[in-house]
């Protein structure tokens, strides 16, 4: 899956009309079976669809296999997030899916990536996370 930029704004561009696409790819416990690891992406996603971002779904892996009846088949535990660079919103999301890590098991990770950069939410201490999280906002906004 690659992740592109919308509006033709070229990366680690800012400014007002930049949308940023991200890229989320929930890292689920070895544990968790397919229907509730669903589950846990569809709550993902509305709790994202709850800030003021352009929008979120599913991320879609391609053509599906020969003869199967859909055009795309959707990747389990991948969300696409398109959002504004700007006013604050990336910093809604970041803290969205820390608040979700935190209710959900320590065994759940959630990668980011913007523009082939990534970072991975997991088990870092609040502080570590605090700051690495701090630095790739910076990194994609601007702020």
């Amino acid at each position: 899956m690659q992740v592109e930029e919308s509006m033709n704004h070229g990366p680690g561009k800012t400014g007002p009309g930049r949308v940023l696409q991200v890229l989320l790819s929930i890292g689920f416990d070895p544990e968790v079976d397919p229907e509730p690891a669903e589950r846990l992406t569809r709550q993902l996603r509305a709790e994202i669809a709850e800030l003021d971002i352009e929008s979120v779904g599913p991320a879609r892996a391609g053509s599906g296999p020969n003869g199967a009846k859909g055009a795309d088949v959707v990747t389990l535990g991948a969300v696409v997030v398109a959002l504004s660079a700007s006013g604050g919103v990336f910093t809604a999301l970041i803290e969205t899916l820390r608040d979700w890590l935190g209710r959900h098991s320590a065994r759940h990770r959630v990668s980011l990536t913007i523009d082939g950069d990534t970072i991975e939410l997991e088990r870092a201490s609040a502080a570590e996370r605090r700051d690495l999280v701090d630095a790739y906002v910076r990194r994609h906004t601007g702020e």
